[in-house]
């Protein structure tokens, strides 16, 4: 579907140049001279790279819809990393720079997570918002620490340092934003 250059949005994928990118920031800008124009980051969706592109309200650029769909994550042989489709049951193998090294450590067995795909190969994978680990080691509380909005270092059972409230110890389990891996409450079961 084409779209003119002034309805380009963040979040929108397009082909360009023969190649998909993601927009990721867009700014209006009508200049004293000449013509106004939408100047768009684009990001490719395959290989990362990014591109600052001007386009005009009388360019079109074609928008390309993704097709979503819900994979379980099943298991990893350390190099790739294997879903099974919740309709289908058909599997895929994922290496780890498709699903995002920063992602990696979330994943756990019988995770649903969405795999987008553009013409049936798949391009990206997104992990819920959030996920229930344990704490396995907490620094202690120093006195007077409670006193302020204060945050401690703490190692979740999957490897990654966070920061938590001072009132968390080893053993509790949080909940963790899986964008940045930031604390987020305590879990309630």
């Amino acid at each position: 579907m084409k779209v003119n250059g002034n309805s380009i949005r963040a979040g929108m994928i397009l082909e360009h140049q023969g190649r998909l990118w993601r927009a990721v920031k867009t700014m209006h800008t009508m200049p004293g001279k000449g013509g106004a124009f939408m100047q768009v980051e684009l990001k490719d969706i395959r290989d990362g790279t990014k591109l600052n592109e001007r386009f005009r309200s009388s360019d079109s650029v074609e928008r390309v819809s993704l097709e979503q769909r819900d994979y379980q994550y099943l298991y990893t042989d350390g190099t790739t990393f294997t879903f099974m489709d919740t309709e289908t049951f058909e599997q895929i193998e994922l290496s780890a720079d498709m699903i995002g090294e920063d992602q990696v450590p979330y994943l756990q067995e019988n995770m649903v997570v969405t795999i987008e795909s553009y013409e049936d190969s798949p391009i990206s994978v997104q992990l819920p918002t959030t996920v229930i680990l344990a704490i396995t080691e907490a620094d202690a509380v120093i006195k007077g620490q409670t006193a302020s909005s204060s945050y401690k270092p703490a190692m979740l059972e999957n490897g990654v340092r966070t920061l938590v409230p001072p009132h968390i110890t080893s053993g509790t389990r949080v909940v963790i934003n899986t964008d940045d891996g930031s604390y987020v409450e305590r879990a309630k079961d």
